[in-house]
């Protein structure tokens, strides 16, 4: 195989097995890119979109966090959640963004800052992701 491999999976299933290009991601440590033959890695994912290449079309995957591997031209991408652009529900993901900036704009002594946080966070990703 002259691309890569790549797998995408959650807990409650495969999101999408392909041959690629490239594979470009967010990892905690910054961007990062992968090209056939790239050196073995792990790194851990920020939540946000992860885009791939197939010939010259370029299609995106929002990513909830996890951990991406490569080894043997495979990439292994290990997450929470993830979506294809085209399975994304906008309406669902303005909904929770609403949703997540209403309590962050007015907290309750019960509301959980962090949890409130990383809600908006995911849901701008998405919105982001599914607008490409």
């Amino acid at each position: 195989m002259e691309g890569l491999r790549l797998d995408i999976v959650t807990p409650d299933k495969v999101v999408l097995q392909a041959d690629v290009d490239y594979v470009g991601a967010s990892g905690v440590d910054g961007q990062f890119g992968l090209m056939p033959s790239h050196a073995a890695m792990l790194s851990a994912l920020n939540i946000g979109d992860l885009y791939y290449r197939q010939g010259g079309a370029t299609k995106w995957v929002f990513v909830s966090g996890g951990f991406a591997q490569i080894a043997d031209n495979k990439v292994t991408i290990l997450a929470e959640a993830a979506e294809l652009a085209a399975d994304i529900d906008v309406d669902r993901a303005e909904q929770a963004k609403a949703r997540a900036e209403q309590r962050l704009s007015d907290p309750k002594p019960d509301t959980d800052v962090h949890r409130a946080e990383l809600a908006l966070t995911r849901a701008i990703a998405r919105i982001r992701v599914a607008r490409r």
